[in-house]
């Protein structure tokens, strides 16, 4: 079967490149992905597909294959939004939207899912189940994500998904390898907001007030104490403040501050705790200063969790489309966050990093994830859409043995 994909993978590979380059000139940043959908929804009821749902979760789409056996339900999830950067490429295929650009790949998740989907209809009548294509809004809208309204309007559902494939293009490692692993392949990502209080004052009488600037600043300094010594040493974590604003006027005494960050953490029982540590912390430092602070955590995404058992079934997939060789060793766990874990808390399920960089590229060369000047290697679209569908096949095979 691993032939037939190839052979209709090549078919499509010139609508695999348009529809990334198109995708790539149109970005929507997350909720406002109409054109996106409509886009999206427009080239699958061009397939044989049996259903093609549109306003799933806000601007989602869903589409249902059939195969011509009864068997198992898997689903394939491609992520749809951009993100509000400027774009500073000098492709002649550059984002048409000024100020919002995709920077993180979904584009290439997008197209490759397309044509992924139209490679698994060619093959409808030898596929044993079927396969659930889910185009989803809003993966970078933290705390709550598209995933989970996708999820309430019953995209695992009706009929119920037993597994659930989903991949990332990731600018670390070469085109032609891919990254599988059981376990934990993402951080729980949590967002963070301290206000500190303080009390105005004549910048040239500073006995007189409490300056809530000087305060803030003790509590960034704390909260750099709790990883290395709150958390475990085993345990990885991350505490980052990436905006720090306060007073009013260059001469007036701060009477309010307030910190905006990000807490990464893998471990769940570190996660429950990161809140209690973070109030002690930031509170014990503006209390030290005559000032106040109020915390405010608002947990984000889980951590994607890999199941073991779909992950040993992928990497069977991978290892027909890259060889032994392009199985990328057990990689660091990024402290990215991700919201496919909404997915991976409800069915078994599986996320994949695909090498993009450019033969010749140094790693150190190639624009990370988030970056203005961020392109994946065309060549690596091809890789994907192979992958995705004998990720596919094989997972309805093995799913369908058991």
């Amino acid at each position: 079967m691993y032939d037939k994909i190839v052979k209709f993978e090549e078919q499509y590979r010139p609508e695999t490149i348009e529809n990334y380059k198109h995708l790539h000139m149109h970005p929507e940043i997350s909720y406002e992905e109409r054109e996106t959908a409509a886009f999206v929804a427009e080239r699958l009821k061009k397939l044989p597909l049996d259903e093609v749902k549109t306003g799933v979760g806000g601007c989602g789409v869903s589409a249902q294959l059939r195969g011509g056996r009864p068997g198992p339900v898997v689903a394939l999830r491609a992520d749809m939004d951009a993100l509000s950067i400027t774009e500073k490429t000098a492709v002649d295929y550059a984002s048409r939207n000024h100020g919002v650009m995709h920077a993180c790949g979904h584009d290439g998740h997008t197209a490759m899912l397309l044509s992924a989907a139209a490679v698994l209809c060619e093959m409808k009548e030898e596929l044993p189940g079927s396969v659930r294509f889910i185009f989803q809004p809003a993966e970078e809208k933290t705390p709550r994500g598209g995933a989970q309204g996708m999820i309430e309007d019953g995209v695992l559902d009706s009929p119920r998904v037993d597994a659930v494939l989903g991949m990332h293009l990731w600018p670390s490692l070469p085109t032609g390898e891919i990254a599988i692993q059981p376990g934990a392949v993402s951080a729980a990502s949590d967002h963070l907001t301290i206000k500190v209080s303080g009390k105005a004052s004549h910048g040239a009488i500073p006995d007189e007030g409490i300056d809530a600037n000087l305060a803030a600043a003790a509590v960034l300094v704390a909260l750099q104490g709790i990883v290395s010594r709150r958390v475990p040493p085993r345990e990885s974590a991350v505490v980052s403040i990436g905006t720090m604003n306060g007073g009013t006027k260059y001469n007036i005494i701060a009477e309010e501050a307030v910190l905006d960050g990000t807490v990464r953490t893998f471990n769940p029982s570190v996660r429950e705790m990161m809140p209690k540590w973070i109030e002690q912390a930031a509170k014990g430092a503006a209390e030290a200063y005559g000032a106040s602070a109020a915390v405010d955590y608002v947990k984000g995404y889980p951590s994607v969790i890999n199941a073991p058992e779909v992950a040993e079934i992928a990497r069977e997939a991978a290892a027909a489309v890259f060889g032994e060789q392009g199985l990328a060793p057990e990689m660091p766990i990024p402290p990215i966050g991700e919201d496919f874990s909404f997915y991976a808390q409800k069915r078994p399920a599986l996320f994949a990093m695909l090498g993009c960089r450019p033969q010749g590229v140094q790693p150190e060369d190639m624009p990370a994830l988030h970056n203005d000047k961020f392109l994946p290697d065309l060549k690596a679209l091809s890789y994907g859409v192979r992958y995705i569908c004998a990720a596919a096949v094989t997972t309805l095979k093995r799913l369908g043995e058991k």
